[in-house]
C-alpha cells in the first residue's frame, strides 16, 4: 500500500532541507529525532510552525526533514521554506495565504566573500600615518 507523502526542498544561507508531509496528527521528526530534541530555542520551534498555523494543517500532517548544513537559524529558516513548498503541493490554493506571508520567497541573504588586500570581507588592515 502506498503512503500518500508531499515533497519540499527548502534552503536557507547554507542549509538545505528536505521536507516530507505525509497525513499524520502532527508529529515533527528532525533529522531522525523529535523537534524538541533537535531545536532547544521555542523561537526556532514557532520559526518552522509558521506555514502549517499560517494554513491551519497543524494537526493533519506528519513532518519529516533531513536537513544539512549551517546553524540552527539557517536550518529552520531552511525548514519553513521546505514545509511551504511541500503545502503548496497539498493544495495549490494555500498559495495565497503562504505567498503572502512571505513563506514561499527564498531568502537571498548570504554570506560576503573576503575581498584581497583586506583580512575579512570589509575589515581592512589597521592604518598607520608612520
Amino acid at each position: 500500500m502506498a503512503v500518500t507523502q508531499y515533497y519540499g526542498t527548502g534552503r536557507r544561507k547554507s542549509s538545505v532541507a528536505r521536507v516530507y508531509l505525509r497525513p499524520g496528527n502532527g508529529k515533527i521528526t528532525i533529522n531522525k529525532k523529535d523537534i524538541d530534541s533537535y531545536f532547544g530555542q521555542d523561537i526556532l520551534k514557532m520559526i518552522i510552525m509558521q506555514p502549517l498555523t499560517a494554513t491551519e494543517s497543524t494537526e493533519k500532517f506528519d513532518v519529516y526533514v533531513n536537513v544539512q548544513g549551517g546553524g540552527y537559524s539557517g536550518q529552520a529558516g531552511a525548514i519553513k521554506h521546505g514545509i511551504a513548498r511541500a503545502l503548496l503541493n497539498v493544495d495549490p490554493e494555500f498559495r495565497t495565504v503562504l505567498k503572502k506571508a512571505g513563506y514561499l520567497t527564498r531568502d537571498p541573504r548570504m554570506k560576503e566573500r573576503k575581498k584581497y588586500g583586506l583580512k575579512a570581507a570589509r575589515r581592512a588592515p589597521q592604518f598607520s600615518k608612520r
